[in-house]
């Protein structure tokens, strides 16, 4: 079995567990550019103890070459505290923006990891100019 044997995807409007990518589609080279990266836009996911996102992985895989990790960011609280699984004073929100400086153009690709339903990915191109 292979890792993408096991990875979900899906239409993140339908499916509330598919990572969502928001960039723009063309940058200038080396230009710092803002990308956001989130599990539930459209459809909320659970956050609780039981249910959430833990970690969402932003990578770029260029038009040619290997493919880099830009960012991976952890989701480590959930609600828990010292009254009960969901009796804590905070959350953290599976959402997180991200600032980059590409130079060739490529595809951002984007992993999420729920508790219970496995890994989801989605993919986005974006263009350098």
């Amino acid at each position: 079995m292979k890792l993408g044997d096991v990875l979900r995807s899906g239409d993140w409007k339908n499916e509330k567990h598919v990572p969502v990518i928001e960039a723009p589609e063309n940058v200038g080279a080396d230009e710092a550019v803002e990308i956001t990266v989130s599990v539930g836009a459209e459809v909320p996911h659970p956050n609780t103890a039981e249910h959430h996102i833990r970690w969402i992985k932003l990578l770029f895989q260029p038009t040619e070459g290997f493919t880099f990790e830009l960012a991976d960011i952890q989701f480590t609280i959930h609600g828990e505290g010292l009254k009960g699984a969901q009796a804590g004073p905070c959350y953290t929100e599976p959402y997180a923006k991200v600032k980059v400086r590409l130079k060739e153009s490529g595809t951002l690709i984007a992993l999420s990891y729920c508790n219970i339903h496995g890994l989801w990915e989605s993919a986005k191109a974006i263009t350098v100019n």
